[in-house]
C-alpha cells in the first residue's frame, strides 16, 4: 500500500525471528462516533483508533498482511516480526475509509476489510436496534473499495447479507458463501479467498460449506492467540471495543484476551509464578 508520510512512533525496528510462536488478529467494526451508548461497544472514535494504533507501534507491534498469516500457518512463511499481528475490519463501514485508512496509511500498515457483498454502497441492517433513529450506517461503495484496493488494502467476504450462517438451510447457506465470492470477484477483479463469520456463528456444517465454497481460511470471533496448529477455518480474533483505552488494547494483544482490564494480566503473572513453583493454578 502507499507509504505516504510515515509517523515517527519512536518504536524500534521489528525483530525478525525464525518463527513467532503466536499471532493475534484484531477485529474492529466501525471507526466513527457512536450515536448511542448501545453503539459504543463496536464504534471506535477516530481519535481513539489513532491512539490504539500508535500505542501498538510504540509497544513494538507491527501489522502484517492476512496472506502472511495464512502463509505462516501453512509453514510457508516463518520469518515474521516477533510481535506480528493482523488487523481486520468487519462489515465495510464507510468510517473505515474515512477515518481508519488515513491513519493506517501513515503507519504503512496493511489491513483487511470483510465486505457484505450485497450491501456494498448501501447501509447496514444489523445495528439499527442500537441506533436511536433506527437508521443504518453507510457502507463503502465500489469507488471507495477500488481506491483502497489500489493502495494495497485487501478485501474478503462477510457473506452476501451478513447472515447468521448456522440458522440457514443448506441451499441458502451455499448461496450466501458462493454468491458472495462471485460478487466480490467481479467487484475486486481477484478472488476473495477468506471469510469472516457474521456474529461468529459457525459449526461443523457451516465449516464444511465454507470449504466447499472454495475459501482458503475463515475467521471467527473466538478470542485467543493463533498458533501453528490452529484450525485455519476457525482463526481466532480479539474483539476491540469502543471503550478500550490504548493501554487496554496493548494488554489485550499481549495476553490474547478480550479483557483489557488489569485482572487478566494479574492472573497471567500469577499463573506464571505458580508454574515456576511446579503448581497448577486453580
Amino acid at each position: 500500500m502507499s507509504v505516504g508520510h510515515r509517523h515517527n512512533t519512536g518504536a524500534k525496528p521489528p525483530a525478525v525471528v525464525e518463527s513467532p510462536s503466536r499471532i493475534a488478529v484484531l477485529m474492529y467494526h466501525r471507526v466513527d462516533d457512536a450515536k448511542s451508548d448501545g453503539e459504543s461497544r463496536y464504534a471506535v472514535e477516530p481519535e481513539r483508533f489513532a491512539a490504539h494504533m500508535h500505542a501498538l507501534a510504540q509497544a513494538g507491534y507491527r501489522a502484517i498482511r492476512i496472506d502472511d498469516l495464512t502463509g505462516w500457518l501453512e509453514g510457508r512463511l516463518p520469518g515474521l516480526p516477533e510481535k506480528s499481528f493482523v488487523l481486520t475490519f468487519d462489515d465495510g463501514f464507510l468510517g473505515v475509509h474515512d477515518h481508519a485508512w488515513p491513519i493506517l496509511r501513515e503507519l504503512n500498515w496493511p489491513f483487511t476489510v470483510f465486505l457484505v457483498s450485497d450491501l456494498i454502497g448501501k447501509t447496514d441492517e444489523w445495528t439499527r436496534k442500537e441506533n436511536p433513529g433506527r437508521m443504518g450506517h453507510p457502507l463503502m461503495s465500489v469507488d471507495h473499495i477500488g481506491a483502497m484496493q489500489a493502495n494495497g488494502v485487501s478485501f474478503h467476504s462477510h457473506t452476501r447479507h451478513h447472515a447468521s450462517l448456522t440458522s440457514l438451510d443448506d441451499e441458502t447457506l451455499a448461496d450466501e458463501l458462493a454468491g458472495s465470492r462471485k460478487i466480490l470477484g467481479e467487484v475486486l477483479g481477484i478472488p476473495a479467498h477468506f471469510l469472516a463469520y457474521p456474529y461468529g456463528h459457525v459449526d461443523e456444517r457451516v465449516e464444511k460449506a465454507v470449504r466447499a465454497a472454495g475459501y482458503q481460511a475463515a475467521f471467527s470471533t473466538q478470542p485467543g492467540f493463533n498458533r501453528a496448529d490452529v484450525n485455519p477455518f476457525r482463526i481466532r480474533r480479539l474483539d476491540v471495543y469502543g471503550t478500550d483505552t490504548a493501554a487496554a488494547l496493548v494488554r489485550k494483544i499481549k495476553l490474547g484476551s478480550n479483557e483489557g482490564g488489569l485482572s487478566p494480566i494479574l492472573r497471567y503473572y500469577w499463573n506464571r509464578a505458580l508454574a515456576k513453583l511446579g503448581r497448577k493454578a486453580a
